[in-house]
């Protein structure tokens, strides 16, 4: 019963992941039919992500007061609901304002899907396991996304790239109802309402400024403004905390190497895979001349290589150590990026499959990132710490799009040559900078991964294994 569990769990997470990847092949196609500008469709990818990303540590702190698995299909259901009015948009706003919803759903569904798997698989070894097949689901979400919504866009009506997640997302209910087994004794702790207010507030005005910076400029003041009160926020947030008796988050957590460098290293992930994937989209179809499906299937094997090396990569790092599979995952990709800006115009697959191919088997080695920040997150936490993971990850990947994205436009806007030759140099320089970046993860790995003397931290330390959500059996 418990790989079903697991089962219900991949698929929530499958669908919220397919539903990112899905949509960017797609966005030349939506924008056309729509009558969006560049700012609307990049609010129809950043609108979901200022509410997921906002909301994030709410549902943590939901999960850890009244059990992953009610939040967990509160977001599934939601989710699911949301998915259908997008769909069925028929028009820039209305597709906007569903997006947004979705955020709301993910933002309840993704943190307890960690939390649940650490539930369910209390031993060390099999947690591994599931974590890998887990982070697999996402990679199969890569090969999929594009394809699925390259072959959508170009032979039947946009909206079925949303359409997808309902059936996904009524079987995925079902299961987790029959699955998943309440094994939570429910605690009478307070919300924290000022904790989740100015949470919410700090990382909705980041996200925001950092969604708006490009087009209000960054001096501005109305961007300026919404980093201010982002920082302020920010500021409230760590005094609530800090003089709180039952706080949101424990910030001793951030006292952790593993954590707080784990956490930062999975950012640096993000803000690769997030900015690539929104750019190679347009770049592939734009200057390669790829058609959407050609464009969507291009990434498929990328994302299969990345998969299978995920399901495997607890048997490489028990050999080499978490540190250095990781540095070595984010050195594979730093150098795939790099030599993804050497393919020029008349370029073809030949010339970008090799490095795709390295970029899915550096992004496999991840897996063990996350099994080892799991391992050392206090029990009665894991449902906002899963948050605050998964809000590095989303912050982080905005910043891809929105950093890379001024950089990329800056560029281009001042280049006089021709729209698509401008456009490729512009991608170029920018896939340089994002490869810099990504590689600094290296060195950042390796020291916060490299193996503690001291044991990893937990709430007793004669305590007993965990009730886990689904049967023994």
């Amino acid at each position: 019963m418990r790989w079903w569990a697991l089962g219900a769990v991949t698929l929530g997470t499958f669908m919220t992941y397919l539903d990112n990847n899905v949509g960017n092949v797609a966005l030349p196609t939506i924008q056309r039919e729509l009558g969006l500008t560049i700012s609307g469709l990049e609010w129809i990818v950043s609108s979901y992500i200022l509410v997921f990303a906002g909301l994030m540590l709410v549902g943590g702190r939901l999960a850890d007061l009244f059990g992953a698995r009610v939040v967990f299909l509160a977001g599934l259901s939601v989710f699911t609901a949301a998915s259908l009015g997008a769909g069925l948009a028929t028009s820039g706003g209305a597709l906007i304002a569903a997006r947004a919803v979705q955020g709301v759903g993910a933002a309840l569904l993704t943190p307890t899907s960690l939390t649940l798997i650490s539930q369910i698989f209390p031993e060390p070894g099999e947690r591994g396991r599931a974590v890998g097949i887990w982070s697999a689901s996402g990679a199969l979400s890569m090969a999929l996304g594009p394809a699925a919504g390259g072959f959508i866009s170009e032979h039947l009506h946009w909206g079925w790239i949303y359409l997808i997640n309902v059936p996904i997302g009524i079987a995925t209910l079902g299961l987790a109802l029959w699955a998943v087994r309440p094994a939570f004794t429910r605690r009478r702790h307070r919300l924290d309402l000022p904790g989740l207010a100015t949470s919410a507030l700090a990382l909705v005005s980041l996200t925001y400024a950092l969604i708006e910076g490009d087009r209000a400029g960054w001096t501005s003041a109305e961007i300026l403004a919404a980093f201010g009160l982002a920082a302020a926020a920010a500021v409230a947030f760590a005094l609530v905390e800090t003089r709180s008796e039952r706080p949101m988050i424990d910030l001793s957590l951030f006292r952790s190497r593993v954590f707080t460098g784990g956490a930062l290293t999975m950012g640096i992930w993000s803000f690769g895979v997030f900015g690539i994937y929104f750019f190679s989209a347009l770049w592939l179809q734009n200057v390669l001349g790829f058609s959407p499906t050609q464009a969507g299937l291009a990434f498929v094997p990328m994302a299969l290589v990345m998969a299978v090396v995920a399901i495997t990569s607890q048997r490489i790092s028990a050999r080499l150590g978490t540190g250095r599979t990781v540095a070595l995952g984010m050195a594979l990709m730093g150098a795939a990026i790099y030599l993804i800006s050497g393919v020029g115009a008349d370029g073809d697959y030949a010339d970008v499959a090799p490095w795709f191919l390295l970029y899915g088997l550096g992004g496999g080695l991840l897996v063990p990132l996350t099994s080892a920040i799991l391992g050392g997150l206090p029990k009665d936490r894991a449902g906002v710490a899963s948050g605050v993971l998964n809000v590095s990850r989303e912050v982080f990947g905005l910043l891809g799009i929105t950093v890379l994205g001024a950089i990329l436009s800056s560029r281009q806007s001042g280049s006089d040559r021709p729209p698509l030759a401008a456009f490729l140099d512009a991608y170029q320089f920018t896939l340089v900078i994002a490869a810099v970046i990504v590689l600094a993860a290296v060195p950042l790995g390796l020291y916060a991964l490299r193996p503690s003397r001291r044991p990893p931290v937990t709430d007793e330390p004669q305590a007993t294994a965990p009730a886990t959500v689904g049967s023994s059996n």
